[in-house]
């Protein structure tokens, strides 16, 4: 008979445990609650011959366990620990940014999770009967721990990227607004791959000539569009007509939109939009 014991005293651990047990697909296998003193056991009994395959079926269910129950606090942990210098609603953002990360690419970071986790217990269950949870959790899974790591640091890394973002179009609102327009509308015809900029007349605005006297204003490089940016930040027209060619709202017009904000009205289906789908030369068109 082979018999493990698991020792915790997480009600939330204990709970999921005991759930995953009464649907336990193995026959000749019983399990018991007990409460000591310093721990809650949970003992699970096997009368089969098979021992590989229970002790692989209960380090799933702690794999798992481990993942949907502990994993939010072991990020948590992490990051107060590596980045004790952001405030609490900085680390909220960060760790929001983990779970985004996980999302995007929950296949590989479960499996990668699971077979490492699934490792560690199964190497410790095999030689040993009674397993403490939480100080399993603490030191022997430190390679779990490390890919962990990995994804606070990626998510923090985006968090910054995304603060400076968020301080470059701040601080272009603020110019912005302290600046006297130098010109009523501005129409930008926009496509994935070009951009060119027309005056109230339709008549295309020369942006290498305005770059020369345009306000860089940040090093901060988010598209090819830069000149364009830079151009209607010399220009800074009381409003701005987006025609949308390929109908894609982006990265850079969403720059737009936060920068200059009730200038901006977005264009898809007007004569000048109409001219550029039937006309694939953007830099032709108007000409």
């Amino acid at each position: 008979m082979k018999s493990i014991c698991i020792k915790t005293n997480n009600l939330d651990y204990l709970d999921y445990l005991l759930n995953d047990l009464k649907y336990f697909d193995m026959d000749n296998v019983c399990f018991s609650q007990n409460e000591f003193k310093n721990y809650k056991n949970v003992i699970i009994h096997y009368k089969g011959i098979d021992n590989n395959l229970f002790l692989s079926k209960i380090c799933q269910i702690l794999s798992c366990l481990v993942i949907d129950e502990a994993e939010e606090n072991l990020l948590k942990n992490i990051i107060i620990r590596n980045y004790f210098y952001f405030d609490s609603v900085e680390r909220k953002k960060i760790l929001d940014i983990c779970f985004e990360l996980i999302e995007e690419n929950f296949t590989e970071y479960f499996d990668k999770k699971y077979s490492i986790l699934y490792d560690d217990f199964f190497n410790f269950l095999s030689d040993n009967k009674c397993i403490i949870f939480s100080g399993f959790i603490n030191f022997r899974i430190k390679d779990y721990i490390l890919v962990l790591e990995e994804i606070a640091d990626e998510a923090v890394n985006s968090f910054i990227l995304e603060k400076e973002y968020l301080e470059f179009v701040s601080l272009l609102k603020l110019y912005i607004n302290s600046q006297k327009s130098n010109c009523d509308i501005v129409h930008l015809i926009y496509s994935s791959e070009h951009s060119i900029l027309l005056n109230k007349d339709k008549s295309i605005i020369n942006i290498s000539e305005e770059v020369f006297r345009a306000k860089f204003l940040s090093d901060i490089s988010f598209s090819s569009n830069d000149y364009a940016l830079n151009a209607l930040l010399t220009l800074l027209p009381k409003k701005i007509y987006i025609h949308l060619i390929d109908m894609c709202i982006d990265e850079f017009i969403n720059t737009l939109q936060l920068v200059f904000e009730n200038r901006i009205e977005i264009c898809t289906d007007c004569n000048i939009c109409k001219i550029y789908k039937n006309n694939k030369d953007i830099n032709k068109s108007f000409n």
